[in-house]
């Protein structure tokens, strides 16, 4: 998976390679999608949902160019795959997973995979009022219009990845805070993930 999947896709950071090593994807995987846990796919889950693949995981964490000290928000939990590798290279996660069954299922295998300092939080990240600002913030869902909403829960030299746009052309951005306010945005890559949970949308057309 590493060499394959996560370095083809140009994720060359060590401490992210190692982390994505250790962390057992597979523990994260339903039971009946096993099989998959290391395939370059988008591996399903419960409610319509999937697994992020293995290279745009890794893209993710390359991009935040995480600190031992960061305080860490993700939005989107999904297996807790994720999850678990933010909280390797930072110091505490917060992840927002709409779906009970989801956030149970990930907080379980977590807790089997030691992961502790982290927490998962049954919350619509659209109606959630966060307690401070974060100095990362992981977006797992995409945005099918660009929004602020999540930009102002940045604290000054945070960086935030989010994807933007509608299928078949999404990319993936990289936001950052600088100190006196001001937002930067550097292009990524294209993807294409599921949009978020009521994230904002455009007015279809009728007739």
């Amino acid at each position: 998976m590493i060499t394959q999947q996560v370095r083809a896709g140009s994720v060359l950071d060590a401490e992210v390679l190692q982390v994505m090593a250790e962390v057992p994807r597979e523990r994260f995987v339903p039971q009946a999608f096993r099989r998959l846990a290391f395939a370059d796919t988008a591996v399903p889950l419960p409610g319509g949902q999937e697994m992020l693949t293995p290279q745009v995981a890794g893209r993710i964490l390359q991009a935040l160019a995480i600190g031992k000290a960061d305080r860490i928000l993700e939005i989107g939990t999904g297996s807790g795959f994720l999850t678990a590798c933010l909280a390797r290279l930072g110091a505490q996660v917060t992840s927002l997973e709409i779906r009970h069954e989801l956030a149970d299922a990930a907080r379980r295998a977590l807790h089997d995979t030691s992961s502790s300092n982290c927490e998962v939080l049954a919350q619509d990240a659209f109606a959630w009022q966060p307690p401070g600002t974060f100095d990362c913030i992981a977006v797992t869902g995409s945005l099918p219009l660009p929004d602020t909403h999540f930009q102002e829960w940045l604290a000054p030299g945070g960086r935030m990845f989010v994807v933007v746009g509608q299928p078949p052309a999404m990319e993936a951005w990289l936001l950052k805070r600088e100190a006196h306010g001001a937002i930067l945005g550097t292009s990524l890559f294209e993807t294409c993930l599921p949009p978020l949970d009521h994230a904002p949308r455009p007015d279809s057309f009728t007739f």
